[in-house]
């Protein structure tokens, strides 16, 4: 049974972790304190969980999912992950994060400057938009569940959705595949890791996502994509 590492255990990581043990993996769960303070969650999520430190999730993983956002200096468990595939959900939202200048001056993404945390990773952005949270306003039944759950969909249905991966390894980039096909989603290449600001906050394909979007809509959406400043101001939650 694949394990996966999730470093960060908020509502993404949380989310992510009851998803993929639906769909048969095994998860070792960390955040940034120990694992004591996350005990509850991990007992929630059933006997393929076990909350744990964040360098042993990352020993242990035969692949690691980052939770949480960017944070220039932030001591990862880079040694651990070395050689490894690692999935980064963030997203660049200054009124979260704060400027970074290379962002801002579009000489580098912000999953490049995590890659440079992370130099012997294999680094994929990946999850990054699609909502571990139910829609704000709730229009039908089931729009309460987070989307990660509510557009799910099986291999070949015709209302199945798709999402992006960006990577400079290939072989990151079939692991994906792979996970999001078992996830009940469809993948749309969007490589190397430096096209990656295709798929941030405020592109067309990130207006879409709240409601999924079709292999064929999410790449002429990514096509659409125009790079300029990244706002300062909250993006809509869905």
């Amino acid at each position: 049974m694949t394990t996966i590492g999730i470093l960060g255990a908020g509502q993404a990581g949380a989310t992510l972790a009851r998803s993929a043990i639906e769909a048969g993996y095994s998860v070792l769960i960390a955040n940034s304190r120990s694992p004591q303070t996350i005990a509850d969650l991990a007992r929630s999520l059933g006997p393929r969980a076990r909350a744990t430190w964040a360098a042993d999730a990352a020993a242990a993983a035969d692949f690691a999912v980052l939770a949480f956002p960017y944070v220039p200096g932030h001591a990862l468990p880079a040694e651990e992950l070395a050689g490894k595939v690692v999935l980064d959900n963030n997203n660049y939202m200054p009124w979260r994060d704060g400027t970074f200048s290379a962002v801002d001056a579009g000489t580098r993404t912000v999953h490049e400057l995590r890659q440079e945390q992370l130099p012997a990773a294999k680094l994929a952005k990946a999850l990054s938009h699609i909502q571990f949270h139910g829609r704000d306003q709730v229009r039908i039944p089931g729009d309460e569940a987070p989307a990660l759950v509510r557009l799910a969909r099986p291999a070949g249905a015709p209302d199945r959705s798709a999402l992006v991966v960006s990577s400079n390894y290939p072989e990151a980039v079939e692991l994906v595949r792979g996970f999001y096909d078992r996830l009940g989603f469809d993948t749309v290449d969007n490589s190397p890791l430096n096209e990656s600001w295709r798929s941030t906050p405020g592109t067309p394909m990130w207006q879409a996502s709240f409601d999924g979007q079709s292999r064929e809509e999410l790449i002429r959406n990514l096509q659409r994509a125009e790079r300029t400043r990244p706002s300062s101001s909250r993006s809509p939650a869905g």
